[in-house]
């Protein structure tokens, strides 16, 4: 039951909380820092799976912690880039209208958590969709990005590329929660 793909997995459960430790008050080298684990634990989203497929060890607690992995930690660095200040006096990473693909990505994420709960005792598999692999990897890269901007304030171009970023995978959210609502609905009486 713990191979290394789970204990990857599991790895970056654990890893969330340092993320919101690091982002809390952050310093322009915790977002430095923050950064490079982030980085680490996406590598690891890569390898976990990757693992998992090559040695034939998909398991049932790997299929139940990786997408719970994945939620929780795109939902803490959401919430804490909304929060967080590039320095004392500036407005948070992710503010105003950016606020908005923040709360689609957050409220799909929810919504599929339980539709895909709501399907489970039907026998009803919600398999993850192209799209859906591109939209993830649209929000790491949104978040990556942001998390980088606070390490270089007056680098205006990186919080740039991370709000487009945050937009698209916001974009893309949209499509496939719409996609996967209308699986659900085929089965709700």
């Amino acid at each position: 039951m713990l191979t290394l793909p789970n204990l990857l997995t599991l790895s970056r459960i654990l890893a969330v909380p340092i993320l919101v430790f690091l982002l809390w008050k952050p310093a322009p080298y915790d977002y430095l820092i923050t950064f490079v684990l982030y980085c680490v634990v996406g590598i690891t989203d890569y390898f976990d799976g990757y693992l998992a497929r090559a040695q034939a060890k998909i398991s049932r607690l790997g299929q139940f912690l990786d997408p719970i992995a994945d939620k929780i930690m795109v939902a803490a660095v959401l919430v804490m880039l909304m929060a967080s200040r590039k320095a004392d006096g500036d407005p948070p990473i992710i503010e105003n209208w950016a606020v908005i693909p923040a709360l689609i990505i957050l409220l799909r994420e929810i919504i599929v958590s339980g539709l895909r709960e709501f399907l489970a005792p039907l026998n009803v598999s919600v398999p993850v969709s192209a799209l859906a692999k591109w939209k993830t990897t649209l929000q790491l890269v949104a978040l990556g990005a942001l998390i980088l901007s606070g390490g270089f304030p007056h680098e205006a171009w990186m919080h740039m590329v991370g709000l487009a970023s945050l937009w698209a995978a916001a974009a893309l959210t949209l499509v496939t929660g719409y996609d996967y609502l209308r699986i659900g609905l085929k089965h709700m009486d």
